[in-house]
């Protein structure tokens, strides 16, 4: 509900607001705009001030979207891992998955360089993905810092495989277009083939199960990754023989 550019944007008094709304949500969205102001000790204009910052037109319209986003962020139950395994084998398995595979791993065994790319639990299996190709005879690097720094040369005659769940991640967007630009050939591992990341790569391979949240966090289950990860690196291998 409240962006790290609006957050960026609060004064002194609407930080206030704002850290008494987190702490509070659920008292906030029956209070009148006078109790709000008198818990955080600031005047109703200045309240209104802050509605008008988050795309309120005022007081009445920011607790109905509270009241939304708290309803959203309740928990939910989570999915046995059963649960997950077959809606991958049900949704992915059963359709042409391995054939995405093998024109991959056949893309893959040709390049020179091979550069896994990943932002948070992407990343760490970013990090799984290179070590397995490297253990398989295809030596392969991993970049999970978004300020990473990457030398032009390596990109040439280099494939590039990038991992997300959503496919919208900013910065994976910004490191695939800058790889994009000095020639590497991108394959994505995602879960949806219509993201910002599947449309610009050379080609996308999905995996087509339901996204989960926990805390606030993406607890997304990363069994389809590692099973397509370690069936392109053997058919990789299989090539190579």
């Amino acid at each position: 509900m409240f962006s790290s550019e609006v957050i960026r944007s609060f004064n002194e008094l609407e930080t206030a607001i704002y850290q008494y709304i987190c702490q509070n949500g659920e008292k906030v969205v029956y209070m009148r705009i006078r109790e709000l102001a008198d818990e955080t000790h600031v005047s109703t204009a200045t309240i209104q001030r802050f509605c008008k910052k988050i795309n309120c037109e005022g007081f009445s319209e920011f607790k109905i979207k509270l009241k939304m986003y708290l309803t959203q962020e309740k928990k939910q139950p989570i999915k046995n891992a059963e649960h997950s395994f077959v809606e991958f084998y049900e949704r992915t398995l059963k359709g042409d998955l391995d054939q995405k595979v093998k024109e991959a791993a056949a893309v893959v065994g040709k390049a020179e360089n091979v550069i896994f790319l990943g932002i948070g639990s992407s990343g760490i299996l970013a990090e799984y993905g290179a070590r397995y190709f490297s253990s398989i005879g295809k030596f392969s690097v991993h970049i999970k810092d978004p300020l990473f720094p990457v030398n032009s040369s390596l990109m040439q005659d280099s494939v590039t495989i990038v991992l997300s769940v959503s496919g919208e991640n900013h910065f994976t967007v910004t490191h695939l277009n800058q790889f994009k630009q000095k020639g590497s050939k991108i394959i994505s591992i995602t879960n949806h083939n219509n993201s910002t990341v599947a449309k610009i790569s050379d080609m996308n391979i999905p995996y087509f199960v339901t996204e989960e949240f926990c805390e606030g966090s993406n607890i997304t289950t990363q069994v389809p990754v590692v099973y397509i990860l370690e069936s392109m690196g053997r058919e990789i291998h299989r090539l190579n023989q």
